[in-house]
């Protein structure tokens, strides 16, 4: 039986008003004034267009995670949705299924699409287009990219042949904006996934901007796995009265995964590091700077470990490349800058190592949410010298987490039990580069690179364990 859509607050008529955030580091969630539709435990009995639900059938998919079964019975209504969740909680299709079964059999005129998806970086932007193409292809939607590093023409070119759904950073949506590639007045679904990360990365002014120029009375939908204060101010502003659902309190609070604090010597870091990093498995290594990273990677390759940086220092082909090594296990060891803190799927990574702790909490929580993804399990180790343990002992605090705690030295049999650590072979290896593509002049004759489609259409995820679809 269809559900009739829940009536929504006209908000053309009136003026935003912005109240107060808290004083607190999180907000307490708002109360609904109108009663959340019921969450369902199967995806067939949704409100959903058939051919979503068959291609969530051909892809073994039947009971929604959590936050999918509270908030798609009335995403699908057309309600506003604030939903809270680690990454690999499931809010891509949360929000991504809803989206594509309210705009299904609908076709938008060149430069106006119909909903937009905002998210932080561009590798989450391409794991979105990926994680949503087969279902979009499904309805008939196109979907559209745009980010920075990849050619603004192509993808002023893709907005002006039209599509359905824009996944966009702010900062390339902007500029499209200003070339008139685009408009905004007709999109009715409005979704910001990570919102936490926009708020902090000084995106907010150009968060409101974009918002503002959206349809007024359009559904909106916020997903973030924390709440702080610069999310209450955009919840306030832009959500009116949403569903509020949350799960997994805290980031860190997953039974699946392990953390530990290895406190070790100044001298002895880069050894521990090393011998991590030549463990079996696939690894996450997080470094504080561009230069580290580069540093790291240079030391792991010349110890025998395959290893490869990924940076904002390099350019968004290069990138692509390099988690595509690191994927398919051409290379072992990901070096990377918090760029790889968020957006980044990689099935049965169980282990994050932070060789340099983090500025904060939440980029704790993010970079540990690489791993033991899904229900699957997974160790976060952070090395720590003498001079960061008061401030690694109140993070822990603030993310609500009590790690296992120990010191330890590159060989001893305590970090080979807790990391699987070994001693690298010390035969050098050489990865073939992530290469950069050549230039190639614009049919306007300017010269400028073209490094890559502005309408990656390519299904992600083939080979990829079912299950995991739904968490992206």
């Amino acid at each position: 039986m269809t559900r009739a859509p829940q009536r929504r607050p006209n908000r053309s008529n009136s003026p935003r008003k912005t109240q107060p955030a808290t004083r607190h580091s999180e907000f307490a969630m708002p109360v609904n004034t109108v009663p959340a539709l019921p969450p369902v435990e199967e995806f067939a009995s949704m409100d959903m267009a058939a051919p979503l639900l068959s291609t969530l059938e051909a892809q073994g998919l039947t009971s929604p995670f959590p936050i999918q079964a509270a908030t798609l019975p009335n995403a699908l209504a057309g309600r506003d949705v604030l939903g809270r969740g680690r990454t690999g909680s499931g809010k891509t299709l949360a929000f991504g299924l809803a989206m594509l079964s309210r705009i299904a059999g609908k076709r938008a005129r060149p430069g106006q699409p119909l909903a937009l998806v905002l998210v932080p970086t561009r590798e989450l932007a391409q794991q979105v287009t990926d994680a949503l193409t087969p279902y979009a292809d499904a309805v008939r939607s196109r979907l559209t990219t745009v980010v920075g590093g990849m050619s603004i023409g192509r993808q002023a070119s893709s907005l002006q042949r039209g599509c359905e759904v824009v996944i966009a950073t702010p900062g390339r949506l902007a500029d499209l904006i200003d070339r008139g590639a685009v408009r905004l007045d007709q999109v009715g679904i409005t979704v910001l996934d990570e919102a936490d990360q926009m708020a902090d990365m000084g995106f907010l002014p150009q968060v409101t901007r974009l918002l503002d120029q959206v349809e007024p009375g359009g559904q909106r939908m916020l997903f973030s796995a924390t709440l702080d204060r610069n999310v209450d101010r955009l919840v306030r502003t832009f959500l009116s009265d949403p569903v509020t659902h949350s799960v997994d309190p805290s980031a860190g609070a997953v039974t699946t995964m392990e953390h530990h604090l290895l406190h070790v010597s100044d001298a002895g870091k880069l050894d521990a590091a090393v011998h991590i990093a030549a463990r079996d498995g696939r690894t996450i290594m997080f470094v504080g700077m561009k230069h580290a990273a580069d540093r790291l990677t240079k030391k792991l390759l010349s110890s025998g470990v395959r290893a490869a940086a990924l940076h904002g220092g390099k350019s968004q082909p290069q990138r692509n490349r390099t988690l595509e090594q690191f994927r398919t296990g051409e290379v072992n060891v990901l070096v990377a800058t918090n760029v790889a803190a968020r957006g980044i799927h990689i099935d049965g990574l169980d282990m994050v190592v932070n060789v340099d702790p983090p500025t904060d909490h939440k980029d704790y929580l993010h970079r540990g949410g690489r791993t033991a993804r899904a229900g699957e399990s997974g160790t976060v180790v952070t090395l720590v010298l003498s001079g960061q343990r008061r401030e690694m002992d109140r993070m822990m605090r603030t993310a609500g987490i009590t790690p296992a705690e120990a010191r330890v030295a590159a060989g001893e049999a305590l970090l080979t039990r807790i990391t699987g650590a070994r001693p690298p072979s010390g035969i050098p290896v050489v990865i073939a580069p992530a290469a950069e593509p050549a230039p190639r002049r614009t049919a306007q004759g300017n010269g400028r690179r073209r490094s890559g489609s502005g309408n990656p259409r390519r299904a992600g995820g083939h080979g990829r364990p079912q299950r995991t679809a739904a968490t992206r």
